[in-house]
Protein backbone atom coordinates (compact mmCIF):
# COMPACT_ATOMS: atom_id res chain seq x y z
CA UNK A 1 0.00 0.00 0.00
CA UNK A 2 2.84 2.38 0.86
CA UNK A 3 4.51 1.68 -2.52
CA UNK A 4 1.24 2.48 -4.30
CA UNK A 5 0.87 5.73 -2.36
CA UNK A 6 4.46 6.76 -3.14
CA UNK A 7 3.99 6.01 -6.85
CA UNK A 8 0.80 8.10 -6.89
CA UNK A 9 2.66 10.90 -5.15
CA UNK A 10 5.53 10.82 -7.66
CA UNK A 11 3.06 10.82 -10.58
CA UNK A 12 1.22 13.84 -9.17
CA UNK A 13 4.52 15.65 -8.54
CA UNK A 14 5.59 15.03 -12.13
CA UNK A 15 2.27 16.35 -13.44
CA UNK A 16 2.54 19.49 -11.29
CA UNK A 17 6.12 20.06 -12.50
CA UNK A 18 4.97 19.68 -16.12
CA UNK A 19 2.17 22.26 -15.87
CA UNK A 20 4.44 25.31 -16.48
CA UNK A 21 5.32 23.83 -19.90
CA UNK A 22 1.61 23.76 -20.71
CA UNK A 23 0.80 27.41 -19.91
CA UNK A 24 -0.02 28.47 -23.52
CA UNK A 25 -2.48 25.60 -23.85
CA UNK A 26 -3.99 26.29 -20.43
CA UNK A 27 -4.64 29.86 -21.56
CA UNK A 28 -6.55 28.50 -24.57
CA UNK A 29 -8.54 26.12 -22.34
CA UNK A 30 -9.53 28.90 -19.94
CA UNK A 31 -10.47 31.13 -22.89
CA UNK A 32 -12.58 28.29 -24.29
CA UNK A 33 -14.55 27.95 -21.04
CA UNK A 34 -14.94 31.72 -20.69
CA UNK A 35 -16.10 32.00 -24.31
CA UNK A 36 -18.86 29.44 -23.72
CA UNK A 37 -19.99 31.20 -20.53
CA UNK A 38 -20.01 34.55 -22.31
CA UNK A 39 -22.00 33.20 -25.24
CA UNK A 40 -24.63 31.81 -22.85
CA UNK A 41 -24.89 34.67 -20.36
CA UNK A 42 -22.98 37.88 -21.07
CA UNK A 43 -23.27 38.31 -24.87
CA UNK A 44 -26.85 39.47 -24.34
CA UNK A 45 -25.48 42.54 -22.56
CA UNK A 46 -22.51 43.15 -24.88
CA UNK A 47 -22.32 41.05 -28.04
CA UNK A 48 -18.53 41.31 -28.38
CA UNK A 49 -17.76 39.54 -25.09
CA UNK A 50 -16.98 36.14 -26.65
CA UNK A 51 -14.80 37.80 -29.27
CA UNK A 52 -12.91 39.70 -26.53
CA UNK A 53 -12.41 36.47 -24.52
CA UNK A 54 -11.05 34.71 -27.60
CA UNK A 55 -8.63 37.53 -28.40
CA UNK A 56 -7.44 37.77 -24.80
CA UNK A 57 -6.94 33.99 -24.67
CA UNK A 58 -4.89 33.97 -27.87
CA UNK A 59 -2.82 36.98 -26.79
CA UNK A 60 -2.18 35.38 -23.38
CA UNK A 61 -1.12 32.17 -25.08
CA UNK A 62 1.25 34.19 -27.29
CA UNK A 63 2.69 35.90 -24.20
CA UNK A 64 3.52 32.53 -22.62
CA UNK A 65 5.00 31.29 -25.90
CA UNK A 66 7.30 34.31 -26.18
CA UNK A 67 8.23 33.77 -22.53
CA UNK A 68 9.19 30.16 -23.32
CA UNK A 69 11.14 31.34 -26.36
CA UNK A 70 13.15 33.81 -24.25
CA UNK A 71 14.74 30.90 -22.35
CA UNK A 72 14.25 28.13 -24.89
CA UNK A 73 15.50 24.67 -23.93
CA UNK A 74 14.59 21.13 -24.94
CA UNK A 75 12.23 20.03 -22.19
CA UNK A 76 9.75 17.17 -21.88
CA UNK A 77 6.67 16.87 -19.69
CA UNK A 78 3.72 14.68 -18.81
CA UNK A 79 5.84 11.51 -18.98
CA UNK A 80 7.51 12.56 -22.23
CA UNK A 81 4.16 12.98 -23.98
CA UNK A 82 4.97 16.60 -24.87
CA UNK A 83 8.23 18.12 -26.01
CA UNK A 84 8.92 21.84 -25.70
CA UNK A 85 11.71 22.89 -28.02
CA UNK A 86 12.46 25.64 -30.53
CA UNK A 87 10.36 24.03 -33.26
CA UNK A 88 7.27 23.58 -31.10
CA UNK A 89 7.47 27.11 -29.66
CA UNK A 90 7.96 28.92 -32.98
CA UNK A 91 5.39 26.83 -34.84
CA UNK A 92 2.82 27.55 -32.12
CA UNK A 93 3.63 31.27 -32.37
CA UNK A 94 2.91 31.13 -36.12
CA UNK A 95 -0.31 29.21 -35.45
CA UNK A 96 -1.49 31.62 -32.76
CA UNK A 97 -0.80 34.73 -34.88
CA UNK A 98 -2.62 33.10 -37.82
CA UNK A 99 -5.59 32.30 -35.57
CA UNK A 100 -5.63 35.88 -34.29
CA UNK A 101 -5.97 37.15 -37.85
CA UNK A 102 -8.66 34.58 -38.62
CA UNK A 103 -10.58 35.57 -35.46
CA UNK A 104 -10.62 39.21 -36.59
CA UNK A 105 -11.60 38.02 -40.07
CA UNK A 106 -14.57 36.05 -38.66
CA UNK A 107 -15.70 38.86 -36.37
CA UNK A 108 -15.67 41.47 -39.14
CA UNK A 109 -17.19 39.14 -41.70
CA UNK A 110 -20.09 37.83 -39.58
CA UNK A 111 -20.69 40.69 -37.14
CA UNK A 112 -24.05 41.43 -38.78
CA UNK A 113 -24.97 37.81 -39.48
CA UNK A 114 -28.38 36.64 -38.32
CA UNK A 115 -26.92 33.54 -36.68
CA UNK A 116 -24.88 34.19 -33.49
CA UNK A 117 -21.15 33.63 -33.97
CA UNK A 118 -20.15 33.38 -30.31
CA UNK A 119 -20.11 29.57 -30.46
CA UNK A 120 -17.79 29.70 -33.44
CA UNK A 121 -15.07 31.37 -31.35
CA UNK A 122 -15.06 28.54 -28.80
CA UNK A 123 -14.81 25.97 -31.63
CA UNK A 124 -11.92 27.95 -33.14
CA UNK A 125 -10.11 27.88 -29.79
CA UNK A 126 -10.63 24.12 -29.58
CA UNK A 127 -9.15 23.65 -33.06
CA UNK A 128 -6.16 25.79 -32.09
CA UNK A 129 -5.65 23.72 -28.94
CA UNK A 130 -5.61 20.58 -31.07
CA UNK A 131 -3.00 22.16 -33.34
CA UNK A 132 -0.84 23.10 -30.36
CA UNK A 133 -0.92 19.50 -29.14
CA UNK A 134 -0.08 18.29 -32.64
CA UNK A 135 3.13 20.34 -32.71
CA UNK A 136 4.06 19.50 -29.12
CA UNK A 137 3.66 15.76 -28.92
CA UNK A 138 5.70 12.74 -29.93
CA UNK A 139 3.22 10.32 -28.33
CA UNK A 140 0.83 8.60 -30.75
CA UNK A 141 -2.10 8.56 -28.33
CA UNK A 142 -1.92 12.32 -27.73
CA UNK A 143 -1.36 12.91 -31.45
CA UNK A 144 -4.54 11.01 -32.34
CA UNK A 145 -6.51 12.96 -29.72
CA UNK A 146 -5.09 16.21 -31.15
CA UNK A 147 -6.00 15.26 -34.73
CA UNK A 148 -9.54 14.33 -33.75
CA UNK A 149 -9.94 17.52 -31.68
CA UNK A 150 -8.88 19.54 -34.71
CA UNK A 151 -10.99 17.48 -37.12
CA UNK A 152 -14.26 17.65 -35.16
CA UNK A 153 -13.80 21.39 -34.65
CA UNK A 154 -13.17 21.83 -38.38
CA UNK A 155 -16.32 19.85 -39.25
CA UNK A 156 -18.39 22.17 -37.08
CA UNK A 157 -16.84 25.33 -38.53
CA UNK A 158 -17.42 24.23 -42.13
CA UNK A 159 -21.10 23.42 -41.54
CA UNK A 160 -21.89 26.19 -39.06
CA UNK A 161 -23.28 28.69 -41.60
CA UNK A 162 -24.43 26.23 -44.26
CA UNK A 163 -27.67 27.32 -45.94
CA UNK A 164 -27.62 25.86 -49.43
CA UNK A 165 -27.57 22.24 -50.49
CA UNK A 166 -24.03 22.63 -51.87
CA UNK A 167 -22.69 23.98 -48.55
CA UNK A 168 -24.35 21.16 -46.57
CA UNK A 169 -22.98 18.61 -49.02
CA UNK A 170 -19.46 20.02 -48.64
CA UNK A 171 -19.67 19.75 -44.85
CA UNK A 172 -20.98 16.17 -45.07
CA UNK A 173 -18.19 15.14 -47.45
CA UNK A 174 -15.67 16.59 -45.05
CA UNK A 175 -17.09 14.66 -42.09
CA UNK A 176 -17.37 11.33 -43.91
CA UNK A 177 -13.94 11.50 -45.53
CA UNK A 178 -12.32 12.66 -42.29
CA UNK A 179 -13.94 9.87 -40.27
CA UNK A 180 -12.74 7.20 -42.70
CA UNK A 181 -9.18 8.58 -42.68
CA UNK A 182 -9.19 8.70 -38.86
CA UNK A 183 -10.31 5.07 -38.65
CA UNK A 184 -7.64 3.92 -41.11
CA UNK A 185 -4.96 5.90 -39.26
CA UNK A 186 -6.03 4.39 -35.92
CA UNK A 187 -5.67 0.90 -37.37
CA UNK A 188 -2.17 1.79 -38.56
CA UNK A 189 -1.29 3.08 -35.10
CA UNK A 190 -2.53 -0.17 -33.54
CA UNK A 191 -0.18 -2.11 -35.84
CA UNK A 192 2.75 0.13 -34.93
CA UNK A 193 2.03 -0.19 -31.21
CA UNK A 194 1.68 -3.95 -31.57
CA UNK A 195 5.15 -4.22 -33.12
CA UNK A 196 6.92 -1.72 -30.85
CA UNK A 197 5.05 -1.84 -27.52
CA UNK A 198 5.70 1.88 -27.19
CA UNK A 199 3.65 4.96 -28.12
CA UNK A 200 6.52 7.47 -28.19
CA UNK A 201 7.80 7.59 -31.78
CA UNK A 202 11.22 9.04 -30.92
CA UNK A 203 12.07 6.55 -28.15
CA UNK A 204 14.76 3.89 -28.66
CA UNK A 205 12.30 1.08 -27.91
CA UNK A 206 9.89 2.35 -30.56
CA UNK A 207 12.55 2.71 -33.26
CA UNK A 208 14.09 -0.68 -32.41
CA UNK A 209 10.65 -2.24 -32.71
CA UNK A 210 10.22 -0.67 -36.14
CA UNK A 211 13.57 -2.08 -37.30
CA UNK A 212 12.77 -5.60 -36.06
CA UNK A 213 9.18 -5.67 -37.36
CA UNK A 214 8.29 -7.39 -40.67
CA UNK A 215 8.93 -4.93 -43.49
CA UNK A 216 5.69 -5.65 -45.32
CA UNK A 217 3.52 -5.10 -42.24
CA UNK A 218 5.39 -1.94 -41.29
CA UNK A 219 4.99 -0.62 -44.83
CA UNK A 220 1.23 -1.17 -44.56
CA UNK A 221 1.15 0.48 -41.13
CA UNK A 222 3.10 3.45 -42.47
CA UNK A 223 0.68 3.87 -45.38
CA UNK A 224 -2.29 3.73 -42.99
CA UNK A 225 -0.59 6.29 -40.80
CA UNK A 226 -0.14 8.62 -43.75
CA UNK A 227 -3.91 8.71 -44.31
CA UNK A 228 -4.47 10.74 -41.14
CA UNK A 229 -1.59 13.10 -41.83
CA UNK A 230 -2.52 13.21 -45.52
CA UNK A 231 -6.07 14.23 -44.68
CA UNK A 232 -4.85 17.29 -42.79
CA UNK A 233 -2.19 18.16 -45.38
CA UNK A 234 -4.61 17.23 -48.22
CA UNK A 235 -1.92 15.59 -50.34
CA UNK A 236 -2.78 13.08 -53.08
CA UNK A 237 -4.75 10.82 -52.94
CA UNK A 238 -6.37 12.27 -49.79
CA UNK A 239 -7.10 15.64 -51.38
CA UNK A 240 -10.53 14.95 -52.90
CA UNK A 241 -12.43 16.71 -50.11
CA UNK A 242 -10.57 20.02 -50.49
CA UNK A 243 -12.19 21.64 -53.58
CA UNK A 244 -15.81 21.16 -52.46
CA UNK A 245 -15.11 22.11 -48.84
CA UNK A 246 -13.03 25.18 -49.74
CA UNK A 247 -15.72 26.38 -52.14
CA UNK A 248 -18.67 25.55 -49.89
CA UNK A 249 -17.31 26.83 -46.57
CA UNK A 250 -17.44 30.54 -45.61
CA UNK A 251 -14.26 32.26 -46.82
CA UNK A 252 -12.80 32.94 -43.31
CA UNK A 253 -13.16 29.23 -42.49
CA UNK A 254 -11.58 28.31 -45.82
CA UNK A 255 -8.66 30.62 -44.96
CA UNK A 256 -8.22 28.80 -41.65
CA UNK A 257 -8.46 25.30 -43.14
CA UNK A 258 -5.93 26.11 -45.86
CA UNK A 259 -3.39 27.43 -43.37
CA UNK A 260 -3.35 26.28 -39.75
CA UNK A 261 -4.02 22.50 -40.05
CA UNK A 262 -1.33 22.21 -42.72
CA UNK A 263 1.23 23.87 -40.47
CA UNK A 264 0.41 21.55 -37.57
CA UNK A 265 0.42 18.40 -39.73
CA UNK A 266 3.70 19.38 -41.39
CA UNK A 267 5.43 19.89 -38.03
CA UNK A 268 4.21 16.44 -36.95
CA UNK A 269 5.42 14.82 -40.18
CA UNK A 270 8.79 16.58 -39.88
CA UNK A 271 9.26 15.33 -36.32
CA UNK A 272 8.29 11.83 -37.39
CA UNK A 273 10.71 11.70 -40.31
CA UNK A 274 13.51 13.19 -38.23
CA UNK A 275 13.00 10.61 -35.46
CA UNK A 276 13.13 7.76 -37.96
CA UNK A 277 15.92 9.24 -40.10
CA UNK A 278 18.73 7.63 -38.10
CA UNK A 279 17.22 4.13 -38.32
CA UNK A 280 17.45 1.65 -41.20
CA UNK A 281 13.64 1.56 -41.12
CA UNK A 282 13.32 5.09 -42.48
CA UNK A 283 15.97 4.75 -45.13
CA UNK A 284 14.39 1.69 -46.67
CA UNK A 285 13.85 2.27 -50.36
CA UNK A 286 10.09 1.81 -50.06
CA UNK A 287 9.52 4.72 -47.66
CA UNK A 288 11.73 7.13 -49.60
CA UNK A 289 9.86 6.33 -52.81
CA UNK A 290 6.45 6.72 -51.09
CA UNK A 291 7.24 10.21 -49.76
CA UNK A 292 8.73 11.38 -53.05
CA UNK A 293 5.89 9.94 -55.16
CA UNK A 294 3.31 11.62 -52.92
CA UNK A 295 5.09 14.98 -53.19
CA UNK A 296 5.47 14.76 -56.98
CA UNK A 297 1.89 13.54 -57.56
CA UNK A 298 0.49 16.21 -55.25
CA UNK A 299 2.28 19.05 -57.03
CA UNK A 300 1.23 17.80 -60.48
CA UNK A 301 -2.41 17.03 -59.59
CA UNK A 302 -2.93 20.27 -57.67
CA UNK A 303 -1.43 22.62 -60.23
CA UNK A 304 -2.79 20.93 -63.35
CA UNK A 305 -6.31 20.77 -61.89
CA UNK A 306 -6.10 24.45 -60.86
CA UNK A 307 -5.59 25.40 -64.52
CA UNK A 308 -9.11 24.25 -65.40
CA UNK A 309 -10.99 26.05 -62.61
CA UNK A 310 -13.34 28.98 -63.18
CA UNK A 311 -14.00 29.73 -59.50
CA UNK A 312 -11.31 31.50 -57.46
CA UNK A 313 -11.93 29.59 -54.21
CA UNK A 314 -11.90 26.26 -56.03
CA UNK A 315 -8.72 27.30 -57.81
CA UNK A 316 -7.15 28.15 -54.46
CA UNK A 317 -8.15 24.71 -53.17
CA UNK A 318 -6.16 23.00 -55.92
CA UNK A 319 -3.40 25.55 -55.54
CA UNK A 320 -3.24 24.67 -51.84
CA UNK A 321 -2.95 21.00 -52.80
CA UNK A 322 -0.06 21.90 -55.10
CA UNK A 323 1.64 23.83 -52.30
CA UNK A 324 1.37 20.73 -50.10
CA UNK A 325 3.94 19.10 -52.38
CA UNK A 326 6.30 21.97 -51.57
CA UNK A 327 5.50 21.48 -47.87
CA UNK A 328 6.56 17.84 -48.18
CA UNK A 329 9.85 19.09 -49.60
CA UNK A 330 10.09 21.31 -46.52
CA UNK A 331 9.65 18.22 -44.34
CA UNK A 332 12.60 16.61 -46.12
CA UNK A 333 14.63 19.77 -45.46
CA UNK A 334 13.93 19.52 -41.72
CA UNK A 335 15.55 16.09 -41.60
CA UNK A 336 18.82 18.04 -41.63
CA UNK A 337 17.55 19.92 -38.52
CA UNK A 338 17.30 23.17 -40.45
CA UNK A 339 14.46 24.63 -38.41
CA UNK A 340 14.80 28.20 -39.71
CA UNK A 341 14.11 27.37 -43.37
CA UNK A 342 11.04 25.28 -42.54
CA UNK A 343 9.57 27.87 -40.17
CA UNK A 344 10.32 30.71 -42.60
CA UNK A 345 8.37 28.95 -45.34
CA UNK A 346 5.49 28.13 -42.98
CA UNK A 347 5.26 31.74 -41.77
CA UNK A 348 5.28 33.08 -45.34
CA UNK A 349 2.75 30.45 -46.41
CA UNK A 350 0.39 31.55 -43.62
CA UNK A 351 0.75 35.24 -44.55
CA UNK A 352 0.12 34.62 -48.25
CA UNK A 353 -2.88 32.35 -47.75
CA UNK A 354 -4.66 34.58 -45.25
CA UNK A 355 -4.06 37.66 -47.43
CA UNK A 356 -5.42 35.95 -50.55
CA UNK A 357 -8.62 34.87 -48.83
CA UNK A 358 -9.09 38.32 -47.32
CA UNK A 359 -9.05 39.78 -50.84
CA UNK A 360 -11.33 37.04 -52.18
CA UNK A 361 -13.81 37.59 -49.36
CA UNK A 362 -14.04 41.34 -49.86
CA UNK A 363 -14.58 40.94 -53.57
CA UNK A 364 -17.13 38.20 -52.96
CA UNK A 365 -19.10 40.46 -50.63
CA UNK A 366 -19.06 43.30 -53.15
CA UNK A 367 -19.53 41.43 -56.44
CA UNK A 368 -21.56 38.54 -55.06
CA UNK A 369 -19.45 35.94 -56.86
CA UNK A 370 -16.06 34.21 -56.70
CA UNK A 371 -15.75 33.48 -60.43
CA UNK A 372 -12.86 34.89 -62.44
CA UNK A 373 -15.35 36.54 -64.80
CA UNK A 374 -16.71 38.72 -61.99
CA UNK A 375 -13.32 40.49 -61.65
CA UNK A 376 -13.45 41.99 -65.17
CA UNK A 377 -12.24 45.59 -65.28
CA UNK A 378 -12.20 46.04 -61.50
CA UNK A 379 -8.44 46.61 -61.38
CA UNK A 380 -8.88 50.02 -63.01
CA UNK A 381 -11.50 51.07 -60.47
CA UNK A 382 -9.69 49.72 -57.40
CA UNK A 383 -5.98 49.71 -58.27
CA UNK A 384 -4.65 49.51 -54.69
CA UNK A 385 -6.72 46.44 -53.89
CA UNK A 386 -5.86 44.55 -57.06
CA UNK A 387 -2.18 45.57 -57.11
CA UNK A 388 -1.88 44.25 -53.54
CA UNK A 389 -3.83 41.13 -54.54
CA UNK A 390 -1.48 40.59 -57.50
CA UNK A 391 1.60 40.97 -55.26
CA UNK A 392 0.39 38.14 -53.03
CA UNK A 393 -0.34 35.99 -56.08
CA UNK A 394 3.18 36.66 -57.38
CA UNK A 395 4.50 35.53 -54.02
CA UNK A 396 2.46 32.32 -54.21
CA UNK A 397 4.02 31.62 -57.62
CA UNK A 398 7.47 32.21 -56.14
CA UNK A 399 8.67 35.20 -58.17
CA UNK A 400 10.99 37.96 -56.91
CA UNK A 401 11.02 40.32 -55.09
CA UNK A 402 8.53 38.59 -52.77
CA UNK A 403 8.93 36.41 -49.69
CA UNK A 404 7.44 33.46 -51.58
CA UNK A 405 10.46 33.53 -53.91
CA UNK A 406 12.89 33.52 -50.97
CA UNK A 407 11.00 30.67 -49.29
CA UNK A 408 11.01 28.46 -52.39
CA UNK A 409 14.64 29.35 -53.13
CA UNK A 410 15.74 28.25 -49.64
CA UNK A 411 13.75 25.00 -49.81
CA UNK A 412 14.88 24.10 -53.34
CA UNK A 413 18.51 24.91 -52.47
CA UNK A 414 18.40 22.65 -49.43
CA UNK A 415 16.86 19.77 -51.37
CA UNK A 416 19.51 20.22 -54.07
CA UNK A 417 22.20 20.00 -51.38
CA UNK A 418 20.69 16.70 -50.26
CA UNK A 419 20.74 15.46 -53.85
CA UNK A 420 24.43 16.35 -54.16
CA UNK A 421 25.21 14.35 -51.02
CA UNK A 422 22.95 11.34 -51.66
CA UNK A 423 22.98 11.35 -55.51
CA UNK A 424 19.38 10.12 -55.35
CA UNK A 425 17.64 10.64 -58.72
CA UNK A 426 14.10 10.88 -57.21
CA UNK A 427 15.26 13.99 -55.32
CA UNK A 428 16.37 15.55 -58.61
CA UNK A 429 13.00 14.62 -60.14
CA UNK A 430 11.28 16.27 -57.18
CA UNK A 431 13.19 19.49 -57.83
CA UNK A 432 12.36 19.44 -61.54
CA UNK A 433 8.65 18.87 -60.89
CA UNK A 434 8.69 21.61 -58.22
CA UNK A 435 10.18 24.11 -60.67
CA UNK A 436 7.86 22.99 -63.49
CA UNK A 437 4.69 23.30 -61.39
CA UNK A 438 5.77 26.76 -60.25
CA UNK A 439 5.79 27.78 -63.91
CA UNK A 440 2.37 26.16 -64.42
CA UNK A 441 0.99 28.14 -61.49
CA UNK A 442 1.72 31.34 -63.43
CA UNK A 443 -1.12 30.57 -65.81
CA UNK A 444 -3.89 30.17 -63.24
CA UNK A 445 -2.77 32.80 -60.73
CA UNK A 446 -2.43 35.44 -63.44
CA UNK A 447 -6.03 34.90 -64.52
CA UNK A 448 -7.00 37.30 -61.71
CA UNK A 449 -4.89 40.35 -62.76
CA UNK A 450 -5.65 39.50 -66.40
CA UNK A 451 -9.39 39.82 -65.79
CA UNK A 452 -8.99 42.82 -63.48
CA UNK A 453 -6.66 44.96 -65.62
CA UNK A 454 -7.02 43.78 -69.23
CA UNK A 455 -10.75 43.09 -69.54
CA UNK A 456 -13.67 45.49 -69.62
CA UNK A 457 -16.11 45.48 -66.72
CA UNK A 458 -19.59 44.09 -67.33
CA UNK A 459 -20.76 44.34 -63.70
CA UNK A 460 -21.16 47.19 -61.25
CA UNK A 461 -19.39 46.68 -57.96
CA UNK A 462 -20.85 47.95 -54.72
CA UNK A 463 -17.75 49.40 -53.09
CA UNK A 464 -19.72 50.31 -49.96
CA UNK A 465 -19.64 46.63 -49.00
CA UNK A 466 -15.88 46.69 -48.52
CA UNK A 467 -14.82 46.23 -44.90
CA UNK A 468 -12.10 48.84 -44.46
CA UNK A 469 -10.36 47.02 -41.59
CA UNK A 470 -10.08 43.75 -43.52
CA UNK A 471 -8.86 45.57 -46.63
CA UNK A 472 -6.20 47.38 -44.56
CA UNK A 473 -5.07 44.08 -43.03
CA UNK A 474 -4.87 42.42 -46.47
CA UNK A 475 -2.89 45.33 -47.97
CA UNK A 476 -0.58 45.36 -44.94
CA UNK A 477 0.10 41.63 -45.35
CA UNK A 478 0.93 42.18 -49.03
CA UNK A 479 3.40 44.91 -48.05
CA UNK A 480 4.91 42.57 -45.47
CA UNK A 481 5.31 39.88 -48.15
CA UNK A 482 7.37 42.31 -50.26
CA UNK A 483 9.35 43.57 -47.25
CA UNK A 484 10.33 40.02 -46.22
CA UNK A 485 11.21 39.30 -49.83
CA UNK A 486 13.64 42.23 -49.89
CA UNK A 487 14.91 41.70 -46.33
CA UNK A 488 14.36 38.03 -45.43
CA UNK A 489 16.92 38.28 -42.64
CA UNK A 490 14.35 40.22 -40.59
CA UNK A 491 12.45 36.97 -40.08
CA UNK A 492 15.23 34.42 -40.56
CA UNK A 493 17.30 35.90 -37.73
CA UNK A 494 14.34 35.52 -35.36
CA UNK A 495 13.91 31.89 -36.35
CA UNK A 496 17.56 30.87 -35.99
Amino acid sequence: MSEFASSISSILNHIVQSIPLFKPELALMIAFVCSIICSLLIDKLWRYTSFACTMIGLLTSLYFLFDQYSHVADLTGFFEMIKVDKLSILSRIILSISTLLITIFIQQRFSKHTRPIADLYSVLLTATLGLHLLTLSSNWLLIFIAIETLSISSYIMVGYFSKTKFEAEAAMKYVLFGSICAAVMLYGLSLIYGFTGNLNFDSEQHIQGLIEAPKIMMSIAFLFLLTGIGFKLSFAPFHVWSPDVYQGAPTPITAYLSTAPKIGALVLLSRLLTSWAASPFYYSEFLIIVVLIIAIATMLIGNLAALMQKDVKRMMAYSSIGHTGILLMVALVYIQNDTAIMLFYLAIYALMNIAVFLFIDQLEQSVGSTSFESYKGLGKKYPLLFVSFSIVLISLIGLPPTAGFIGKLLVFSKVFEQYQVMQDLPLLLLLIVGALTSVISLFFYFKIPLQAFLREADTIIDHTRFNNLLVYIAVSLSILVVLLGLYPSLLLNLLK
